[in-house]
């Protein structure tokens, strides 16, 4: 099909006052234009992209967050002259590409806006009928195989047949910064992926708790960042690093050997915390699922959770495994989590699963947490 626009429609951006609207609107263009090369106007909630090169932007703007739908369109004057040929010439090109024939059941939706000299509804059925002078196809309104869209914009008409799911989501960018807990696991690469879809810049941060890991899990995180990347073009994820694994060890040292897991996430959630506070972030993220390991039993996240004085979001808190791995699956993370990485040999046999807080406390302050998490955020490191 000879295409020249491309439509992308918004959803919950439209119920945003007026002031917010376009706020929202500039960034969903700033990131359109940041994912391919293209010309984008905006025009009563509709975003019309010109691209350079039409099979990439369809496939690139399916991971662009704020946009529900998009239709490759042809455009043309809103004259009936002018509809009519390209109408005759789109219907021709729909039968050349087997979507349309005799058998086909069609309709004909005809949306308007501005003032003209006929209704939707004339417009409708005057279309269906040049559209029956190519093709003795049959009308259905009700139960049609095929739709053909004529949306009038004031003077100007675009005709499409497809409207393409996107991916959704407010634009990336306009919900502030959060700092996302992300390891080379399934999980955590899902949950900085929701975030992004609501919105929030991430900055990705790392756990090395080497020696107790393996090179391949610093690999594999980098990996992921590289791929949920993808869904990130205007605002890429920023990547950190803080060796863990001298804390680690203090952890296993100086407290019982079946708090481990306990220690190790409370400081986690101490680290990202410190660096949400330097890079000006809003709240923590991480993929925790209730019940699905032993830190996140009720009673571990909230004792794991002390002492932090910023918003946790867990945004894959109520999904179970197989949920969360589709998600991973469809983003296109989940073959890199599958990779061996080793996994985590600090994991003790029998791990805590129902802490109490003051122990957690007592265990915390025998092991100088304070002093060992201030070391290791010192070690912070960028990989951009």
């Amino acid at each position: 099909m000879d295409y020249d626009v491309i439509i992308a429609r918004y959803g919950e951006i439209g119920l945003k006052s007026p002031k917010i609207r376009s706020r929202f609107e500039r960034k969903l263009v700033k990131n359109i234009k940041a994912t391919f090369e293209c010309e984008v106007i905006r025009n009563q909630g509709r975003i019309y992209i010109h691209p350079e090169d039409f099979t990439e932007s369809v496939e690139k703007l399916n991971r662009v967050f704020g946009v529900v739908s998009y239709s490759p369109a042809v455009s043309t004057k809103t004259t009936y002259d002018d509809i009519d040929e390209t109408l005759d010439g789109y219907t021709r090109q729909l039968i050349d590409e087997n979507a349309l024939d005799e058998n086909t059941k069609f309709a004909i939706k005809c949306r308007r806006v501005g003032k003209h000299d006929f209704t939707s509804q004339e417009m409708a059925a005057h279309c269906g009928g040049v559209v029956r002078n190519v093709v003795m196809a049959p009308v259905d309104l009700t139960n049609p195989d095929l739709t053909i869209y004529v949306e009038v914009r004031e003077d100007d008409t675009y005709i499409f047949h497809e409207k393409i799911k996107g991916p959704g989501g407010l634009p990336l960018g306009t919900q502030g910064k959060v700092v996302v807990l992300l390891s080379s696991g399934i999980d955590s690469p899902v949950a900085a992926y929701m975030m992004m879809k609501r919105g929030c810049e991430v900055i990705a941060l790392n756990c090395n708790n080497d020696p107790f890991t393996t090179p391949k899990a610093l690999e594999n995180y980098g990996l992921l960042v590289d791929q949920l990347n993808k869904y990130a073009c205007g605002v890429p994820i920023k990547k950190r690093v803080v060796d863990y694994g001298e804390y680690l060890q203090a952890a296993k040292d100086n407290a019982p050997e079946r708090m481990t897991c306990v220690l190790c996430k409370s400081g986690m959630y101490r680290l990202a915390e410190k660096l949400a506070e330097k890079v000006g972030a809003d709240a923590i993220v991480d993929g925790s699922s209730v019940g699905q390991v032993a830190s996140q039993t009720l009673s571990n996240i909230l004792a794991t959770r002390y002492g932090v004085n910023m918003p946790i979001l867990s945004p894959l808190i109520g999904l179970d495994k197989e949920e969360i791995t589709l998600i991973a699956k469809k983003i296109g993370t989940f073959p890199i989590s599958e990779i061996d990485d080793g996994g985590c040999s600090a994991v003790p046999r029998y791990p805590e699963t129902h802490a109490d807080l003051q122990t957690v406390k007592k265990v915390c302050e025998e092991i100088n947490q304070d002093v060992e998490i201030e070391k290791a955020f010192q070690k912070i490191r960028k990989l951009d």
